[in-house]
């Protein structure tokens, strides 16, 4: 399973997400939701700091799946503004394959 913390401040702005595990859904290569989880993740980490250079801290794990990312201090609406999309996105996934694959909560720092 994927499971997927996003943590939000006081203002309800998404700030930051866990992203850690595999889905499980097929066998290494072809498991279509973990995939969908992980473009949907790298294109979003890929496109702040592309398009909009805000600065964040990033930390990886291949082995685990560990993707830990957070912006930092000063980051803009553009970056809220593509966190929000990401969240909406991977509800979609949660939806169409189930809680089972994708374990996705919410958290306020």
């Amino acid at each position: 399973m994927i499971c997927i913390t996003v943590y939000k401040n006081r203002e309800q702005d998404y700030t930051a997400f866990r992203c850690m595990g595999h889905a499980g859904y097929a066998v290494s290569g072809e498991d279509i939701v973990c995939a969908a989880v992980s473009v949907l993740v790298i294109n979003t980490i890929n496109s702040v700091e592309q398009l909009v250079s805000d600065r964040f801290r990033l930390v990886t794990d291949a082995d685990t799946g560990l993707i830990d990312f957070s912006l930092k201090e000063g980051y803009s609406e553009h970056s809220l503004l593509l966190l929000r999309s990401l969240v909406l996105g991977l509800q979609g996934i949660q939806k169409n394959y189930g809680k089972k694959y994708v374990s996705l909560t919410f958290e306020e720092v």
